[in-house]
């Protein structure tokens, strides 16, 4: 199973999915992260809402099983979860963070911060 984490720096999590410049992509084995890759978002924002390209994005993303972001518009949430992506949105800023509490079923889905 593969999980990406939006980041610009592959060390924070970015606060909007759709302008990323790319995503931290952990592959889990046996509960733990055994490898990843920082692959570049294809697709992203051009600085306004409506210019990415999300089937670009998710295409880039779709061997992932989930994606965690700090944000998300409704559209690319919607167009993740109806091709077998789990959105993650969140609170925590740090990647590391966040890969630790997703293992450890800790990560809070706050859907509250979908727009």
């Amino acid at each position: 199973m593969k999980v990406a984490i939006a980041s610009d720096d592959r060390k924070t999590i970015s606060h909007h999915f759709g302008r990323a410049k790319g995503f931290a992509v952990y592959e889990i084995k046996d509960g733990k992260a055994a490898g990843s890759q920082y692959r570049e978002n294809i697709g992203k924002s051009k600085g306004e809402c409506g210019t990415c390209d999300h089937a670009a994005m998710i295409k880039n993303i779709a061997d992932c099983k989930f994606v965690i972001s700090h944000g998300m518009g409704q559209r690319i949430y919607a167009d993740l979860t109806a091709k077998g992506i789990i959105p993650i949105v969140t609170d925590e800023v740090s990647v590391e963070t966040a890969m630790a509490k997703f293992l450890g079923q800790d990560l809070i889905n706050r859907l509250d911060r979908l727009h």
